[in-house]
């Protein structure tokens, strides 16, 4: 079957800038999560784990680790991987890096006012982004495939529960990694802290918010 992607790209046009715009703002709020330095959503919690223990910039390392679980979906569960999938793998680590970076320059030595601010602030955007994310329907992250897959096509138990299991273990591998590079008890609270609690728990009635105030709104005034 022939593929039209000038019709493809037309008819989704939409949906792939949502999709864009999610992956940014996500991106932009795990930079700001850092700052913070009060916890990240559990998945960064592993992957600022692995970080310390690879001596390579945070974006490269993040796409390599989506490339090795983009490997899973392709093999159990092709279903779940769209065009969203593909600039979640490419973009997000690399904004996420830059984002960080420039706010390292423009909040020097945050106060503890400014970081639970910063932590309120990355909490709404990073709502905002996965409303977006989600509603555009173009797939999902990789991450997100793992748990999607083990409840829905190998009938593993509830998704809710599975996605419960595989943040836990994201976030003890996360403080493991990170001990074993070097860091300190007393700065586990930075990659596992409130905020992943937040993120991990709570995120789920302010994403539904966001999508009835601006995703669904937003999705449907394109159409007539």
């Amino acid at each position: 079957m022939h593929f039209d992607l000038k019709k493809y790209l037309k008819t989704n046009l939409r949906r792939i800038l949502m999709s864009l715009g999610g992956v940014m703002l996500g991106a932009v709020a795990v930079g700001i999560f850092k700052i913070a330095a009060m916890g990240v959503d559990p998945f960064q919690s592993f992957m600022s784990g692995l970080d310390s223990v690879i001596p390579i910039p945070f974006g490269t390392l993040y796409m390599l680790v989506n490339a090795v679980l983009l490997v899973f979906s392709l093999v159990f569960n092709r279903h779940n991987i769209g065009i969203a999938t593909f600039i979640n793998l490419f973009l997000l680590g690399y904004v996420t890096q830059f984002s960080y970076e420039l706010l390292q320059k423009l909040i020097v030595d945050p106060s503890i006012i400014v970081r639970i601010v910063c932590l309120l602030t990355g909490i709404v955007v990073i709502c905002i982004g996965s409303a977006l994310y989600m509603t555009a329907d173009l797939g999902v992250s990789t991450y997100d495939s793992i748990a999607i897959t083990m409840a829905y096509k190998w009938k593993m138990g509830k998704f809710k529960f599975i996605r419960v299991c595989t943040d836990v273990v994201c976030v003890i591998l996360g403080c493991a990694l990170f001990l074993l590079g070097g860091g300190k008890w007393s700065k586990v609270p930075e990659i596992a802290g409130i905020g992943t609690i937040i993120t991990a728990f709570f995120m789920g009635p302010l994403i539904e918010f966001f999508n009835q105030r601006i995703a669904r709104p937003l999705l449907n005034s394109g159409k007539k």
